[in-house]
């Protein structure tokens, strides 16, 4: 059975029973993706006298600890307050809705004259133009595409990043919701400018509190290019970032 989902005046349908779940899975260990430095996830079994938290090593139930880091760890969602001394800029606070219209396009990067890989605003702008609606969320997939991104040690790699004119662009049509399979809109190593974080927030000028970025996600080569309702699923969190589970369905 077919749902609709209405957006500018049109009415667009999708079959709920075809989620595409592009999120990255949080697991311990040394192989899951990783960026920024931060240490692998970790679950620990709680125990408390004579009681174990493992089903395995004779408990009654499991019970773990999970230590992790967002912004390093898998696929995550993030807010203003990534940027913001605000107590209150949380990403619980400013992730209000959670179904949106997106656009799921693939593009290149291209190589600059100091060696780093950038995705365009000129490679991107047109195929936002030919869209058939005005997306509320870019999905943003990079090229060549491929599974290693599942598990890619990002950290002192230099990887790709976004032009900060393409973020200034995204403000421009509107986009409230950015997500990529990097694990930053900016370089690596910046010297704290974050040009694309702050032009996509607009901050501090003008702040889009309700606008996210969400990095580190995967998207299958099966999934093409299109229009997609997506879910995004965060935990309540009262931090800037959270763990997050975009899933999109195929609009028509």
């Amino acid at each position: 059975m077919l749902a609709t989902y209405p957006h500018l005046g049109q009415t667009y349908s999708f079959d709920p029973a075809q989620p595409l779940d592009i999120s990255l899975p949080l697991a311990p260990g040394p192989d899951q993706v990783n960026c920024f430095w931060a240490e692998p996830v970790q679950f620990d079994t709680i125990r408390v006298g004579s009681f174990v938290g493992s089903v395995a090593l004779g408990g009654s139930t499991n019970y773990q600890r999970v230590h992790l880091t967002p912004h390093g760890n898998g696929t995550h969602t993030e807010c203003y307050g990534h940027i913001s001394p605000d107590p209150a800029a949380t990403l619980n606070r400013c992730l209000r809705r959670f179904l949106f219209v997106a656009q799921l396009v693939s593009v290149a990067p291209r190589p600059q004259p100091n060696g780093d890989l950038v995705v365009l605003l000129a490679d991107v702008q047109p195929l936002l133009e030919a869209a058939v609606a005005r997306p509320e969320a870019l999905v943003l997939r990079t090229l060549p595409n491929d599974e290693t991104k599942r598990s890619r040690q990002y950290s002192g790699t230099n990887p790709t990043y976004l032009e900060p004119a393409l973020a200034q662009y995204l403000v421009a049509r509107n986009v409230q919701h950015l997500l990529l399979d990097l694990p930053s809109v900016d370089r690596e190593e910046d010297n704290g400018e974050l040009l694309a974080h702050h032009a996509f927030w607009q901050y501090p000028a003008q702040i889009r509190t309700h606008c996210t970025i969400t990095e580190l996600i995967f998207v299958p080569s099966t999934v093409s290019d299109g229009l997609y309702l997506l879910n995004l699923q965060v935990t309540s969190l009262e931090l800037d970032a959270s763990p997050s589970k975009p899933v999109l369905y195929r609009l028509t």
